[in-house]
Formats: C-alpha cells, structure tokens, sequence
C-alpha cells in the first residue's frame, strides 16, 4: 500500500462520501482524488522525476493534505516540514533530505522567502492560495492540466522521510516505506474498536501522529474533521456536531481537557477511541480521563522510527473483568502489538527477563528503513539486530510494557539510579498539579540532585516542603526533590511534549544569575 491507495481504498467505498473537512470547506473522496491526479501531473510537468522528494510546509489544511496524496501518485516522497519548527531547522530540513519542490500555504510566505537564499535545489515553488513572487499559485500550477486519473510507479517503497525532533542535535531523515505504514495501519485496525464509517478529529499536526492515523480511516471510508490550529472548546463542539467517533491528544491537552467548563456539559457518546500517547501520562489524570471523557481512552507508544503501535492498550484494557478499572495497568503503555517484538536489552545486547529493566528494543515491519544518508546513525540504531528506542523499561509477567524513562533523562543522585518519569509520576497524583518536569542538576553532595518544576492548576498554591514529603510518602527519600520550582507554564515542543532539556538549561541560567 502506498500512502495514495489509502485515499483510492475510501473511494472505492463510496466516491462522494466525505474524505477532508474543515470549517466550510468539505472535499469528498473524489474531488481529492481529482486533486491528487492533477498534483502528479504538475509534478511530471515541472520535471521532478519519481523518487525525488515534494516537502509540504502548512499547517492543518485541506488542500495541503490532499496535496500529499499527490506527491504519493506521482512516485515521489512526501517529507513532512513541522511549521512551528524556527526556518533555520526548516531549511536544514529541506536541504538535507534534497527536496526539489515545496509546496507551502501562504501565512508561510515570510518563512519561506527566508529560507530559499540557503535552498538551491529548489526546483519549484507552490503557494497553495495567493501566488508569491518567487512561487506560482496552486492554481496557477494546475492550469491547462485535466483531472483524468494517473498513476506513475515509484522506483521502491519509500513513502516518506520525516524529520526527528530534533532535540538532541540536528534533526535526522526517518526513511518510513509503504511496508512501515502499512504494518502501522494493520495494527490500528486490529488492536481498537472500529464501528462503522469512522470519523477521525485531528487537532494535532497532521504533520506528525495526527496525520499518519488518518490512513486506517481512510482505508474505511472514514471522514477527516480537520482543526486548523488547537482550540479546546471548538474540539468539544466538532465532536457533538461532526458525532466523532476518533480522535488523538498529547497528554498535556488531555490535562487542560479535564479541567475545561465545557466539558462535562458536551455530548461524547458518538467516541469510540480516544487516543493518547507521544509522552508518558499520569495515571491518576488517566483515571479522571476515564470517568469524565468515557470508556473510550486508549493509549499507543510508538516514536518516528516505529511510528504508532509498537504497544498498545485498547479501551476494554483499561478495566478488569469485573467492570472496575485496572489501575496498576494504567501506568504502563499498553502491550507489544501483534505484529511487533518487544523486549528489553542491556548494554552488552542481552535480552533481559520479565520485570528486568533495560533499554526497550523492537522487531517489526513497523521499524524504519534507516536514517536517510546516515548509515552511522543507522547502524547505532539497530545494533545487536534490533531497534533501539532510547526508552528505558520493563515488560511484566503479563506482558505489558512500563517504560521507566529516556535512558538521556536518568538520575544518579548519591549512587542511586532516579528516573525523572516515575518521580514525576508520584507529583502527577496530587490534585493541585497540572503538569510537571522533573531534571536533574549538578550538586556537590549528591552528584545529581533531583529538580522538580511544577505547573499548578489555576487558582492553586503549594509550599515545596509540602510537595517534597508528599512526594517521599510515596516513592522514599531518595527519589524525592531537593528542589522545587513554580512556573507559569512549561516549555514544550512542537508537539506538546515538555523539553526537559530546555527545563535543565533555564535552571542552570537561572542559577548563575
């Protein structure tokens, strides 16, 4: 399957149901599939062969995601540009995975103009709305050519190159094949509830998570409500008008979600799924998930290079046989998928037994093809002839994973190994935290100590001699902070997830001051 036979798949279920919607604009599976056929023949037209890479630089939009199925229809790799990412890192991007074409929506025109000085492979130019002087108009690109189906082969699987995060150097190129996608597709299917034509609510960047799960909709027939840009009290209200029945959120959403007024006044029944994942969640906000939102949770914990569902808990998971929910349970990431192997590897690349932690290693058709041109990188990766994911944890008995932390984020404070997730876990099951970030700082007597930084709920207030025996109560002493900060608001991602690297350094500057 190719990215492009996902949106051929829906068609075929019904051509005039409807495929991308957002706002006023509703595409059905046929008008994108018209879109995609005139986007190839553009391609072909300007001269960019199969196998070259198209970027796509927007943030959530129609038109720029039907331009994607396009990019798949001509043969060519689809590399997905972040919009929130610095023009620096875009055009660091864009020039190290040798992307000929850019198509771009217009509020980035600024960035774009910036960034073209640094991109002389360059060979064409796209604004999805209003020409540029330096770009044509979608419009303009796609004139004089008809909308009569297309299909030209690629030379191999390579269905996309996406960028890491970046945040422990330059960004790599994640080389994910049709085979990739596919097994992420197959696993979705299999491992949550799907009843009926789905209609999937993406609020997250279709540039990331949101987009690639967007492919098992499609595969169904399924409807794609679109947000442009996130806003909570719209995605309550396009659930009850849209009777939603997927959607995804970073933990840090799901946390504000649960303190929204409007929440428990919206009508949810229409969920089956709502998925969460890409950075660990509190158990006790999964819990108040599980009551306030509905049976319908569901966790995945995958990363770039195995994209998804390298495990998984579906919504029944959550709860014991007799109907209560399955607390202990809460705090893991679910089980290895069907088609995926997981264990847990020591530095010497021996496997290790149930409840043995080490780093978390995987085997499956979902692991990337390599890092584009870095065979070191690729090479680090897969050492021992396995993946390795950088995630430190253990599988149970039962077979189910905990991932204690990034092997980059452990502590050792006075000879003892600390792992900033579980600290941070123990501070998540007080009632007046909404987020925290636990790192650890130099110190003179324990080598490392532990620094917690809290973000309470509004209106609340705590002392941190309260937090640090709150915190000892449950987890002892030594895993307890020696330093507790406030701070208005966390440092996050692109993607919501707390940059505790960024956390670590503005205590460090804060300290020399």
């Amino acid at each position: 399957m190719r990215l492009v036979d996902y949106l051929d798949k829906g068609a075929q279920l019904g051509a005039d149901a409807p495929c991308l919607t957002m706002g006023d604009t509703e595409l059905s599976y046929a008008q994108v599939q018209r879109i995609s056929w005139r986007v190839a023949k553009a391609l072909q037209r300007a001269g960019i062969l199969p196998g070259e890479k198209v970027a796509v630089l927007s943030s959530n939009d129609p038109y720029a995601f039907a331009a994607v199925f396009g990019i798949s229809r001509a043969g060519c790799v689809w590399c997905p540009i972040n919009p929130r990412n610095e023009a620096s890192e875009n055009a660091f991007v864009l020039d190290a995975f040798d992307c000929v074409c850019l198509v771009f929506h217009g509020s980035y025109a600024p960035m774009v103009e910036q960034m073209r000085p640094r991109l002389p492979k360059l060979r064409a130019l796209v604004c999805l709305e209003q020409p540029q002087p330096f770009a044509a108009s979608m419009a303009e690109w796609l004139e004089g050519l008809d909308e009569q189906p297309v299909d030209i082969a690629p030379p191999d699987d390579l269905a996309m190159i996406a960028g890491t995060g970046g945040t422990t150097g330059r960004p790599k190129g994640v080389m994910l094949t049709g085979r990739n996608l596919e097994t992420m597709s197959a696993l979705t299917l299999m491992g949550y509830p799907f009843d009926g034509r789905p209609r999937y609510l993406a609020l997250a960047p279709l540039t990331h998570a949101a987009g690639v799960l967007c492919l098992p909709v499609m595969a169904l027939g399924g409807c794609v409500v679109i947000m442009p840009k996130p806003d909570l009290s719209e995605f309550l209200a396009l659930i009850e008008r849209h009777r939603v029945t997927h959607t995804f959120l970073p933990p840090t959403l799901i946390y504000m979600l649960l303190q929204h007024e409007k929440l428990l006044g919206t009508r949810l029944d229409s969920l089956q799924c709502f998925w969460y994942g890409a950075a660990p969640i509190a158990a006790a906000r999964l819990e108040e998930a599980l009551e306030k939102i509905g049976p319908t949770m569901a966790q995945l914990f995958g990363q770039t290079e195995a994209p998804m569902m390298v495990s998984m808990m579906s919504p029944r998971e959550h709860f014991n046989d007799d109907g209560s929910i399955a607390r202990r349970r809460l705090s893991s990431a679910g089980r290895p998928g069907p088609l995926v192997q997981v264990a847990t590897m020591n530095a010497d690349g021996e496997l290790l037994r149930a409840g043995e932690r080490g780093e978390i290693v995987v085997r499956s058709s979902l692991v990337m093809a390599g890092y584009y041109k870095d065979p070191a990188a690729t090479a680090e990766a897969s050492r021992f002839g396995w993946h390795h994911t950088g995630d430190i944890g253990y599988l149970d008995e039962e077979g189910f994973l905990y991932i204690v932390d990034r092997a980059k984020d452990m502590i050792i404070t006075g000879g003892f190994n600390v792992y900033s997730v579980e600290v941070e876990a123990a501070l998540m099951q007080h009632p007046d935290i909404l987020d925290s970030a636990v790192v650890g700082l130099p110190d003179d007597k324990w080598g490392e100590r532990v620094v917690a930084v809290l973000q309470l709920r509004p209106g609340r207030t705590l002392a941190a001699v309260d937090i640090i025996a709150f915190v000892k109560s449950r987890i002892g002493s030594v895993k307890a902070p020696k330093q507790v900060e406030f701070w208005a608001d966390l440092p996050r991602s692109k993607v919501g997830k707390v940059m505790k690297k960024e956390v670590r350094v503005m205590l460090l500057d804060k300290a020399e001051d």
